[in-house]
């Protein structure tokens, strides 16, 4: 039986908590806004969505009260003062109340599911930085695992991506401090720091039997997402790393400039691998920028303004040129959702391997103290009904990533050509095209990306049946 004194405590700290409680009620009633939608694309943070749809420009969205929600059940209350007060009374060391509380908020949200957290204002601000401007950092998404920290995927062009951190790869130390057990957000505060600073990281990879030591140099990570190249004359690629805020109209102006500098564009291979999400709004604009109408995602959760669809405009920037997804397993989220519209709408051909299989949406709820909470909230759900939550999306054409070598001309096999003072062939002088030269030639991506390699051959072999057929159809 508890002490007189304990359970004075105990009653104190109900009090205490049914005034937070009825500060959350507060909280989630109409007319208190919460945070925009986030995802985190970030880098050296967990995924984050957008907060809830946006119906019309310029809506203000609310989480309104569930008026099902059950009153704080008073004997789990109890319990949990009198192990607060437990802890005051005989832990080795004084900790202070405020603490404890953060602990214990830690721990609730830590328990629910590997996407919620408690965000304390420095998380809060690197939050608001990762989604809209710079900071330092290495460039990986990390998730939890087993109590390890995993990498989600790396980021184009940051220091781990340049190191060859790899997608799945478990971090086990930070600067030589065992990451077992160790929050999502602690790790992250260990990963970022000032540009230029360094950081040593210990991972484990399943393809090597001992532990792989880097030093990684932090680097201010930009916020630029998108970019776009010429494979060929008439067949375009466009790369996302991740889904920020700009990220729907950097898509868009992208096939506007390859639609001005080539001309006619035949195919076109949109790459989603290793993308570990981002906003969500930014990934309905851009299957927006191939679709002129349909439904494009849509949200379920307990509250209704956690429900809402998303739908699609009448412009097609796209033209409706035909395209290959790339999906890989560090495909995730708003990736996810782009990938999965595009198939589900017959709009695109899926290719490469399994995704991720984040299909949750965070929404990130203010607190006093410039804190808050990443609360999952809902569920994402295809056009065609599919929840691609711990499944992932499936790909139309499975493609796994292969290493292609050249293989080496045998010795004394010789040809016309390799014969002195033989006669050259009239169109060798004719052999230049007047096209644009492409960045990079067919073989440098058959030896260095199979999967975009098959992805070209496929958007290759469209166009000659599709032109096959209108001469024919001329003919006739």
């Amino acid at each position: 039986m508890s002490s007189p004194n304990t359970a004075i405590a105990a009653v104190t700290f109900i009090q205490r908590t049914l005034l937070f409680g009825a500060f959350v009620t507060a909280m989630s009633s109409p007319g208190i806004a919460m945070a925009q939608a986030t995802t985190d694309p970030d880098l050296d943070v967990i995924t984050l969505e957008e907060l809830e749809p946006v119906p019309e420009a310029g809506a203000t969205n609310n989480i309104s009260a569930d008026s099902s929600v059950r009153p704080l059940p008073i004997e789990e209350v109890r319990l949990f003062a009198e192990a607060l007060e437990a802890i005051r009374t005989a832990y080795v060391s004084d900790i202070d109340d405020k603490t404890l509380i953060d602990y214990a908020i830690r721990g609730m949200l830590a328990g629910l599911d590997p996407h919620s957290a408690y965000l304390s204002s420095d998380d809060y601000d690197n939050l608001q930085e990762s989604t809209e401007g710079e900071f330092g950092g290495l460039g990986i998404e990390i998730g939890e695992e087993d109590g390890y920290i995993k990498v989600i995927t790396p980021v184009d062009d940051t220091p781990a991506a340049r190191a060859g951190v790899m997608p799945g790869d478990l971090i086990v130390e930070i600067n030589g401090r065992p990451v077992r057990e160790m929050l999502i957000n602690d790790a992250v505060e260990l990963l970022r720091g000032e540009p230029g600073s360094q950081v040593d990281i210990t991972l484990m990879r399943d393809t090597e039997s001992e532990p792989i030591d880097l030093t990684l140099t932090r680097e201010v990570i930009s916020a630029n997402s998108v970019r776009h190249r010429m494979l060929e004359p008439g067949f375009a690629y466009i790369r996302i790393a991740q889904f920020r805020t700009n990220t729907g109209i950097a898509v868009v102006n992208a096939l506007e400039e390859i639609k001005a500098s080539d001309g006619t564009l035949n195919g076109l291979v949109l790459d989603l691998r290793n993308n570990p999400g981002g906003v969500l709004q930014a990934s309905v604009q851009v299957v927006d920028a191939f679709v002129s109408s349909g439904q494009i995602v849509y949200t379920e959760g307990r509250v209704g303004d956690s429900e809402g669809d998303y739908f699609a405009d009448v412009d097609d920037p796209s033209d409706g040129v035909p395209m290959v997804v790339l999906i890989n397993t560090g495909s995730a989220s708003a990736a996810e959702i782009v990938a999965g519209a595009l198939q589900d709408m017959g709009r695109a051909v899926i290719m490469g391997t399994r995704s991720f299989g984040k299909g949750s949406v965070q929404s990130v709820l203010p607190l006093n103290n410039e804190r808050a909470l990443k609360l999952t909230t809902s569920l994402y759900f295809t056009p065609s009904g599919r929840s691609i939550q711990a499944q992932g999306i499936e790909p139309d054409i499975v493609v796994d990533e292969a290493l292609v070598t050249r293989r080496m001309p045998r010795r004394g096999v010789y040809s016309e050509r390799d014969l002195e003072g033989h006669l050259p062939n009239a169109t060798d002088a004719q052999s230049t095209s007047d096209g644009p030269t492409p960045i990079t030639s067919t073989e440098q991506i058959v030896v260095s990306d199979y999967q975009l390699n098959e992805a070209l051959t496929l958007l290759k072999g469209w166009h000659i049946m599709a032109s096959g057929r209108q001469r024919r159809q001329s003919d006739e």
